[in-house]
């Protein structure tokens, strides 16, 4: 049985460690878990809200993708590991999980939003800490770390044009999900930019987006408020510096970055070109990009070529054209 379309099954599916975490200092998640607040009445009650939600946690991440699944789930796991979930005995000294019943009913109210900022909050804390700034100005040699602002459509959690459709931040290294909210749609997604960025530190951080947060407010806000650098892609919502981009004269300009991939079906050739200049119509803006890709099925022979443009206030002393690359890659 699918989730039903207020459920945060999926988001909890959401939340992506690509790397072994760090736990040694970190309070556990069952610690961060407890501070979602509980929509249910105290009367009857027999499962603590956080007993629930670890049990969905665990069953999203062995698999489960409905609240069948995470039912059984709960029923099938050994009793330690009930145990160490939270979960009380009864007076016969019994532990009865959660029922797929109690997990529907418990998802389907809760504060989805509230659980987005627990998870994420713990998440943030297993994430290394960024190093003591430098005294010197920052070099090539020393990359900053980057995080990522994207939305998504959550595939399984709805009918179409009807799914739940998130702004999320992810760390490029570790490819955890710091934070999330949920929008009613892509329109929304510039409103809820700032919010989403608010709890976290980005000081000496690069953060990269698509086109459609290629706004004026949100890089003004990022530089003056939250320290950090970004990389915007340029598209046709911004058509004055999209012109100017690309009249550039982009032939005269040597090519930084070069690289050759051959996996998923497809060859690819990246090129990225960087130049300096003054008075780009953006706010912060010193450098402009070009990034060239050329792709081709693995067994075919037309090419296919995109050009995709970008600005960053990263100076060239700040980021080596093999940064700038990286950065607008791991996006």
């Amino acid at each position: 049985m699918p989730a039903l379309l207020c459920s945060p099954i999926a988001r909890i599916a959401a939340h992506r460690v690509g790397r072994e975490p760090d736990v040694a200092g970190c309070p556990g998640l069952l610690a961060c878990l407890a501070a979602v607040p509980d929509p249910r009445h105290r009367r009857g009650v027999r499962h603590r809200l956080v007993t629930v939600l670890a049990v969905a946690v665990c069953a999203v991440l062995a698999g489960a993708r409905s609240f069948t699944a995470i039912g059984e789930w709960a029923a099938d796991v050994p009793a330690e590991v009930l145990a160490a979930l939270g979960v009380r005995a009864d007076p016969w000294r019994v532990l009865k999980p959660p029922d797929e019943a109690t997990v529907r009913r418990v998802l389907s109210d809760i504060d989805g939003n509230a659980l987005d900022t627990a998870i994420g909050g713990w998440l943030r804390r297993l994430t290394p800490p960024a190093p003591p700034p430098p005294m010197e100005p920052p070099t090539p040699r020393r990359a900053w770390p980057a995080v990522a602002v994207d939305g998504k459509t959550l595939c399984g959690s709805g009918h179409p044009g009807a799914q739940v459709h998130l702004l999320a931040v992810m760390d490029h290294t570790s490819r955890a999900v710091l934070g999330q909210v949920q929008v009613d749609g892509k329109s929304n997604e510039i409103t809820a930019f700032q919010p989403l960025l608010d709890p976290l530190d980005l000081t000496r951080m690069v953060v990269t987006s698509d086109a459609m947060h290629t706004q004026r407010e949100h890089v003004d806000y990022l530089v003056t408020v939250k320290h950090a650098a970004y990389i915007c892609v340029v598209k046709g919502n911004q058509p004055h510096l999209y012109k100017q981009l690309r009249a550039l004269p982009w032939r005269q300009v040597p090519v930084a970055d070069h690289t050759r991939e051959r996996g998923h079906g497809r060859d690819e050739i990246r090129r990225l070109q960087a130049v300096t200049l003054n008075g780009l119509p953006f706010p912060h803006a010193v450098q402009a990009i070009r990034v060239t890709r050329r792709t081709k099925p693995l067994n075919g022979n037309r090419w296919r070529t995109v050009t995709v443009y970008a600005v960053t206030n990263l100076t060239g002393l700040q980021a080596s054209p093999e940064h700038l690359a990286d950065y607008i890659r791991g996006h």
